[in-house]
């Protein structure tokens, strides 16, 4: 016999959703993959918005921040209730009435109470109300702050690595014509055109070449780590580093006429709503001297019955409404400290504000001067790298003709390879001080 299953609706739901969600979930970690085996800065960055746990933390305050809302705006609806009670007297209470005992009440009581209020003026919720646009617009002001900060660091680790990168590349490059130069220098020394100083020499130039390239793939490994930590990527997964020179050297060069505007950074946008808020903290205490007003109303089911088979057989119900106003009259001077608190808040956001403008201005100057320095810098050894390169390949030729010594080739050598690595270092050391100045001007677009 042949069974049929039948699926019902509530299974058929979740397996549904669970159809959706799969192949959603799969194309997100397909995405991250590809961001990973092509780990350009960019992608390097936008990993990092999705996965970096402080950034992703931000995120969830914004949604606290809305719920939060959400339940201070609850006040302004209508609050209903429902009040059930049933009681059982063991004994009836007694009251003695004209010198004669009475007995008051019955056996069995029950009561089902519906209330009704309505907030007609209530500052909490007033304040929640008036507010809700600069609490949603702070909590997004401080994500952007958060991003500005994740940027700005996994690009300067992104640079790091790189710089790093490089150092083993020229070690590559170094180690490869090093070992061109021992066959070279060895087939002369055979040929009884040179002593064995030669080719011992290079041995020496290749070994220390060789140890240097090991020491920098440890501290590769370390910076990779880091960079993975900011960007919130687990460190068992590769990340495969791709960059452009060419277009990083473009990426370089910056206006250095810009002046400072500290009217775009986001912590003077976040100070502005801040002061808003606390603007608004104390007109919520100024509105503590007006009353509270709420209308209220209440129907009550009233069950009596010494038999409690036929307790709700009988009802005798009552009902009101009423009007309620609230005025504390005196807290002991409760209001007016807390007045005058707020006040002292807002003026203290004024003097941060100030203190913003001014720090700003610092932070400008010293990052600007950090790039101009760095890009001079990394102008020279630029112009010093093309030379390097040149004076090696002629002291090389000349080698091999025999008209220079190998000494001489070392030191063409030594200097090219330093050359090299002083070149790298300079352009991410430009790169990095190009996005402390672009945070001092507020151009970290969020």
């Amino acid at each position: 016999m042949i069974r049929k299953i039948h699926i019902t609706k509530p299974l058929y739901l979740l397996c549904t959703l669970t159809c959706l969600y799969l192949p959603g979930k799969a194309q997100q970690l397909q995405q991250d993959a590809t961001l990973l085996q092509n780990a350009s800065l960019d992608n390097v960055v936008q990993y990092a918005l999705k996965h970096q746990p402080s950034f992703q933390q931000s995120l969830i305050d914004e949604e606290i921040v809305e719920t939060t809302i959400r339940n201070k705006l609850s006040a302004w609806y209508p609050q209903l209730n429902l009040n059930y009670s049933l009681q059982h007297n063991f004994q009836v209470p007694t009251s003695v009435i004209g010198g004669n005992p009475i007995r008051l009440g019955v056996n069995n009581t029950s009561a089902a109470q519906f209330t009704v209020s309505q907030n007609l003026f209530n500052r909490d919720a007033l304040l929640a109300f008036r507010s809700k646009g600069d609490v949603r617009t702070q909590a997004r002001q401080h994500t952007g702050i958060d991003k500005i900060g994740v940027i700005s660091n996994v690009s300067k680790a992104f640079y790091d690595v790189l710089a790093t990168m490089q150092q083993i590349k020229v070690s590559d490059e170094n180690i490869a014509r090093l070992e061109s130069s021992i066959r070279i220098a060895t087939n002369q020394y055979k040929a009884g055109l040179t002593d064995k100083t030669d080719y011992k020499r290079a041995t020496i130039s290749l070994n220390n070449s060789k140890a240097t390239r090991v020491a920098n793939l440890v501290v590769l490994k370390a910076k990779s780590a880091y960079l993975k930590t900011l960007m919130g990527c687990p460190d068992s997964v590769d990340l495969h580093i791709a960059y452009d020179t060419l277009q990083l050297e473009k990426d370089a060069m910056l206006d250095t006429l810009q002046l400072p505007d500290y009217t775009r950074r986001a912590e003077y946008q976040f100070l502005q709503t801040q002061k808003r808020l606390l603007s608004a903290n104390l007109q919520y205490e100024k509105w503590s001297y007006l009353p509270t007003v709420a209308l209220n109303g209440a129907y009550n089911m009233n069950f009596q019955d010494n038999d409690f088979a036929k307790l709700y057989n009988m009802n005798y119900p009552s009902s009101f409404a009423a009007l309620t106003i609230t005025l504390p009259i005196f807290q002991g001077g409760k209001r007016k400290a807390n007045i005058d608190q707020a006040g002292w808040q807002l003026k203290k956001t004024n003097w941060d504000i100030i203190n913003l403008k001014n720090a700003v201005n610092a932070q400008y100057a010293q990052a600007m001067a950090g790039y101009k320095t760095n890009l001079a810098n990394y102008q020279a050894l630029k112009e010093n790298l093309a030379l390097a390169r040149e004076v090696y390949g002629i002291i090389e030729l000349q080698y091999k003709s025999g008209v220079k010594t190998y000494l001489e080739v070392i030191t063409a050598e030594t200097d090219l390879r330093t050359s090299e690595i002083n070149y790298y270092n300079a352009l991410y050391q430009v790169l990095a001080s190009k996005i402390d100045v672009q945070v001092a001007l507020g151009q970290i677009v969020y």
